[in-house]
């Protein structure tokens, strides 16, 4: 439920600049189009100045180059965006529930608990399992066997890990979330396959946030890891070995196959797909539906796959695109022609210099 916060606290708090009225009182954020006398919205850019004019926003965060068009309460910063999530952090403070066991949870006797944990009810965790302090484990979450679960976690309800996973401090996993499952690892035989021995785990670093239904295979050997501070979305799947690096953010539906690399301060759009054993720089952005299918080696902006287009314009490029390698062929006959007459040219005792 929010709160209710001056425009004067809300500057303070936000180290931004107040233009306007300190002690108007702020209620609730709201989109821009939909808030009210007692809502604050914001402004990236100039982008959106078209709806300044018509905002009935009790106050507005905008980037100071839109201060003097804008005459009613703001807050000016330099980061709108950011401004705005800080804002509502402090409109909608989070509760964590009150410390505790819950009957219906089943707890190993020698699992170890620090202080001010929350166990929620139909919790299993199992033998050899740490707990750290101030974490919150919400109903039906399943810890394994040899797991060290970090200081002040968040595991929303129906969170899975399996034996052996490890994560850091403040590491929040939304609900459905499973982090050491097999990893996809088998050997074709003449009557079928041979399933690999998956004796690797999972280790995740401070920080990190994974989104709901999303899936990290343990390691084949060794570690599949997640850096500090990584961003996963929902319904991502992350195979056996990958190694993501710090700050590296991968948005819902990728799929990122086993033994992949990647680097530090990535961004990584929505159903794109990561050939294995591939390694990513840091700072790379991969924009939506990419197909990656060979190592990235410098910094940038990498795209593959072609926009959705009307459908009748689809099925001629299409056409065209099947047809590339018979007009790939007539092209180099064509060079071959043109490389054939170019000497009979030369000799032509017009064009001869001495004539």
């Amino acid at each position: 439920m929010a709160g209710v916060l001056t425009l004067q606290s809300l500057a303070v708090a936000t180290g931004t600049t107040l233009r306007g009225e300190g002690g108007y009182e702020i209620y609730a954020a709201a989109p821009l189009e939909q808030a009210g006398a007692t809502d604050i919205s914001f402004i990236r850019d100039r982008k959106y100045v078209r709806y300044l004019a018509d905002s009935a926003a009790g106050a507005l965060i905008l980037p100071p180059s839109l201060a003097d068009e804008y005459a009613g309460n703001c807050l000016l910063s330099p980061d709108p965006y950011l401004t705005y999530a800080q804002v509502v952090g402090l409109l909608y403070p989070s509760s964590l529930p009150a410390p505790g066991i819950a009957a219906s949870a089943v707890l190993a006797d020698d699992v170890v608990l620090g202080e001010g944990v929350h166990i929620g009810p139909r919790v299993v965790v199992e033998s050899g399992a740490v707990i750290g302090a101030g974490t919150v484990l919400k109903a039906g979450c399943v810890v394994g066997a040899d797991c060290q679960v970090g200081p002040d976690n968040y595991f929303h309800a129906n969170v899975t890990l399996a034996a052996d996973t490890r994560t850091g401090a403040r590491v929040i996993l939304h609900s459905g979330v499973v982090l050491g499952a097999d990893g996809f690892g088998f050997v074709p035989q003449p009557t079928g396959w041979y399933k690999i021995p998956q004796v690797g785990n999972v280790v995740l670093g401070d920080d990190v946030e994974v989104g709901a239904n999303t899936t990290v295979d343990r390691a084949a050997m060794g570690s599949t890891v997640l850096g500090n501070g990584v961003k996963l979305d929902n319904l991502i799947q992350i195979g056996h070995n990958v190694q993501i690096g710090e700050h590296t953010a991968v948005a819902a539906c990728t799929a990122i196959a086993g033994s992949v690399s990647i680097g530090r301060h990535c961004r990584i759009a929505g159903t794109c797909s990561i050939a294995g054993h591939l390694s990513i720089a840091d700072h790379v952005t991969i924009t939506g539906n990419s197909m990656v299918i060979n190592a990235i080696k410098e910094p940038g902006v990498y795209s593959s796959g072609m926009p959705a287009e009307a459908n009748a314009v689809w099925r001629k490029n299409a056409v065209r695109l099947r047809q590339l390698e018979k007009l790939n062929q007539r092209v180099k006959a064509l060079e071959q022609q043109l490389a054939a007459q170019l000497p009979m040219q030369t000799a032509n005792p017009c064009c001869d210099s001495d004539s």
